[in-house]
């Protein structure tokens, strides 16, 4: 009985090896001509920022989600719009050498700043306006 274990220990072993292996093997076996193009280096100051940013809102929606701070359907749609600005973010860079111009990055960091501030209002943590004299402060947006 003992034999036949670590015969199925060895045997699972071995499949666990050689997937892997081949799979990699199968990929880099299949390349053609239009797949061999480098990616686009995004390593400018901006674009690292801004994709470090966008990763920073990122992990607060999770944060906030299972904080249950806010809902499911609230966190995916805060989710999907920082996923646009980052992919808009990587398509400028894209399109220009892996830079992204001035007044693009400061569009995409607003845009950014506004998925920022719904999380704040959604979890209740916005900048708050008013005074109290009326009976309270409200969430500013």
């Amino acid at each position: 009985m003992r034999a036949s274990t670590s015969l199925k220990t060895v045997t699972l072993a071995a499949v666990l090896i050689a997937a892997p292996l081949a799979g990699a093997y199968a990929a880099g076996h299949h390349k053609g001509l239009l797949d061999a193009t480098a990616p686009t280096d995004f390593t400018g100051p901006r674009v690292t920022g801004l994709i470090d940013q966008v990763r920073g809102v990122d992990q607060g929606i999770t944060d906030a989600r299972e904080a249950n701070s806010i809902s499911a359907s609230e966190a995916q749609q805060l989710h999907m719009s920082a996923s646009h600005i980052s992919q808009a973010a990587e398509h400028v860079a894209a399109s220009d050498h892996g830079r992204i111009p001035s007044a693009q990055y400061h569009e995409l960091l607003r845009r950014l700043d506004n998925v920022d501030q719904r999380l704040m209002n959604d979890t209740g943590s916005g900048f708050m306006m008013g005074d109290g004299s009326d009976g309270g402060n409200y969430p500013n947006g």
